[in-house]
């Protein structure tokens, strides 16, 4: 079950999209704390950042430096248009993660149709015009 998630799940995504999820360790030790990384979702037009952290390493900022890490390589080196976040509206650390990265509210949505509840969708704001002489 294990090889058959990761052949359909990330790996795919590497082949398809060239980017997935990233496995988050601390330097000293190399111990793997969570996951964090960029997603196609098929419902979406965007690619959108994605973390998940065990708890014992929730706020203690592993989480902002990987996703700030994931983000300037998904728009400098990938040169994504645009990256997204989706987040439960009630997840207020998340969102304020979010909001120190530069992601402001959107709107909200649902993934699927089938989905019962709504997630809010995250935006960086659109780089302003530079000025032509």
């Amino acid at each position: 079950q294990a090889s058959a998630y990761l052949r359909e799940g990330p790996i795919k995504s590497y082949e398809m999209h060239g980017h997935g999820a990233y496995v988050v360790a601390l330097k000293e030790s190399l111990q793997p704390i969570g996951l964090c990384g960029l997603i196609k979702r098929d419902a979406f037009k965007d690619v959108d950042i994605g973390y998940a952290f065990l708890p014992e390493f929730w706020s203690k900022g592993y989480a902002l430096e990987a996703a700030a890490a994931v983000l300037d390589y998904g728009l400098n080196t990938l040169r994504l248009p645009k990256i997204i976040a989706l987040v439960s509206p009630a997840n207020t650390g998340s969102i304020k993660l979010l909001e120190k990265l530069g992601f402001a509210f959107a709107r909200e949505t649902r993934i699927s149709e089938s989905d019962a509840s709504a997630v809010a969708v995250y935006e960086l704001p659109e780089p302003a015009e530079s000025p032509r002489g």
